[in-house]
């Protein structure tokens, strides 16, 4: 498919990488608008496609207390204003197949999670809405491996997918972010690089996950010199507040210096 074919998606032709980038969680309408806001500032500046990231609910959380969303209707309709008030996409995660068609009626990406991408019936799902489906890399997963949930995809009858490579488990408690996987799963579909995600520290004790920002922009440099299509960057105006993934969020003031860099360095690596 091509990146002109989603609604709303601006700047296709500057050659420059897309972008998905929001808040982990819709939290509220004041701070979904407050973010897209920004960052569509920011994308418009330096001609990134932009498509405006939240997820309605929260379902793979690692204590029954943890944030779940403010409502399924409440959040996707949140989705639906940003959308309309800034004339951008949006993409969402689902996780139930009857997500798909609810979610979709609001939203322009679905988004499969990661523990959820061999899951066939809501791959075919999301696939039969007509959307784009995001197909997030299972941390357990090859690169090799994604051709498989692309292929669901296209045998429900779309060719509308994305591979996201959110890195891979190291160890019990860190992730890494095998690069070599990257030209790999270009060959089955366009392929994202989810930054942030990738710096997660998952099951601590606590019983909330944990994370690297610190190395956001190591990342995303390497992503970009190594020919990603996108990349995917979750961002917040308090990520120590944030109700979903604070510890390795970017802080929403180092949005536009990071993109700005991440730009530069896409224009020297397509002048090759």
């Amino acid at each position: 498919m091509q990146l002109s074919e989603i609604p709303k998606i601006k700047h296709t032709n500057s050659n420059n990488f897309f972008l998905l980038c929001g808040p982990c969680a819709i939290e509220g309408e004041d701070m979904a608008l407050r973010i897209a806001e920004k960052v569509v500032s920011i994308t418009s500046k330096l001609e990134i496609p932009y498509v405006f990231k939240g997820s309605f609910k929260k379902a793979n959380r690692s204590r029954i207390d943890s944030f779940t969303g403010i409502g399924d209707e409440k959040a996707l309709k949140i989705l639906r204003k940003v959308s309309e008030t800034f004339d951008v996409p949006t993409v969402t995660d689902i996780h139930e197949v009857s997500d798909a068609q609810k979610a979709a009626e609001y939203v322009d990406v679905l988004q499969i999670p990661a523990f959820l991408v061999r899951q066939t019936d809501l791959v075919v799902a999301a696939a039969e809405t007509g959307k784009v489906v995001n197909l997030k890399k299972g941390q357990f997963m090859s690169p090799e491996a994604m051709k498989h949930a692309v292929q669901k995809v296209k045998d429900a009858g779309s060719e509308k997918a994305w591979i996201t490579d959110r890195g891979t488990m190291f160890g019990y408690q860190d992730m890494i972010v095998d690069f070599r996987g990257i030209p790999t799963m270009r060959q089955f579909a366009p392929v994202i690089l989810d930054v942030t995600h990738s710096l997660q520290q998952p099951n601590q004790s606590a019983g909330v996950t944990g994370g690297r920002p610190d190395m956001i922009e190591t990342i995303a440099r390497a992503g970009v010199v190594n020919n990603v299509n996108g990349l995917f960057i979750e961002t917040h105006f308090d990520p120590a507040n944030a109700k979903s993934d604070g510890a390795n969020m970017l802080h929403l003031d180092n949005l536009e210096g990071l993109l700005t860099r991440l730009v530069a360095i896409r224009k020297l690596v397509t002048s090759f």
